[in-house]
């Protein structure tokens, strides 16, 4: 089981920064996946989420708006289009795997499956 994230870097607030996560390993297309973010001497929190077919996405109220979460199954990959990005942003992002039934995919304990982890740095 592999999650490669990539796409973060460094870009100054109001900006824009696209991460993906190449996936394999499991069968991608039957799972919901998730993105998080930990800055430091903060907790690990949640950022969006997708279903296994992409029509249902879910939203941390501060990225609302400014992210989009999205997956191309046919490519085992899901993405993360982040615009007008802020400070607060920072941190680094990891992306995530799903159980094929869940509850509540803005809960870390819903995911078994992690990437490694791209940095975000935004500028103010």
């Amino acid at each position: 089981v592999q999650l490669q994230a990539s796409g973060g870097g460094l870009v100054q607030a109001g900006g824009s920064l696209r991460l993906s996560c190449a996936v394999s390993g499991f069968t991608f297309s039957s799972v919901a996946m998730g993105w998080f973010r930990q800055a430091p001497g903060k907790e690990r929190e949640f950022v969006a989420a997708i279903n296994w077919s992409g029509t249902g996405t879910y939203y941390e109220d501060s990225v609302k708006g400014r992210f989009t979460i999205s997956r191309d199954n046919a490519k085992n990959t899901l993405y993360l289009q982040m615009n007008s990005l802020k400070p607060e942003d920072t941190a680094v992002y990891y992306c995530a795997g799903a159980g094929l039934s869940y509850r509540d995919l803005t809960s870390p304990m819903e995911y078994g499956r992690w990437g490694q982890g791209t940095q975000v740095t935004v500028s103010s």
